[in-house]
C-alpha cells in the first residue's frame, strides 16, 4: 500500500482579509458531502488523515541561512491558489486513489484536488 496526498487547491487573495466564502447553505451541502466521502473512506480502510487548513496570509515560512533561522510572514510561494486541506490516503494503487480523489473533487466542486504519492 502507498499513501497518497488529497490536496484540495482553493483560490487565494492576499489582499482579502477575509476570503470569500460560500453561503451557509452550500457550505452546509459541501461539508455533508465531504463528510460522506471521508466515511465511505474509512469504510473502504484508506483514510489515513483529514484536515482544513488557515488561510495562506496565517502562514509562516522558517529557513536556515547560515547560522541563522529566518521566519517570514505568509506562504512561501505567491500564487492565485495555496492549499486550503488535506487528506492522506493508504490505497492500492494510484487509481484507488484517483477514484477517492474524483469523489472528494465532486463534494467540494469547483476546487480541485491534487493527488501525490509520498516516496
Amino acid at each position: 500500500m502507498t499513501q497518497y496526498l488529497l490536496a484540495i487547491q482553493q483560490p487565494d487573495d492576499p489582499t482579502d482579509p477575509e476570503p470569500q466564502r460560500p453561503d451557509d447553505e452550500t457550505l452546509a451541502r459541501i461539508m455533508r458531502d465531504v463528510e460522506q466521502v471521508r466515511t465511505d473512506m474509512r469504510d473502504a480502510g484508506v483514510w489515513v488523515f483529514s484536515g482544513g487548513l488557515a488561510a495562506a496570509a496565517s502562514a509562516t515560512v522558517v529557513r536556515t541561512r547560515g547560522d541563522e533561522v529566518l521566519l517570514t510572514d505568509g506562504p512561501y510561494a505567491e500564487g492565485k491558489e495555496h492549499i486550503g486541506g488535506l487528506t492522506i490516503l493508504d490505497c492500492a494503487d494510484l487509481d484507488e486513489a484517483l477514484h477517492w480523489a474524483g469523489r472528494l473533487s465532486r463534494a467540494i466542486h469547483p476546487l480541485p484536488v491534487e493527488v501525490r504519492p509520498f516516496q
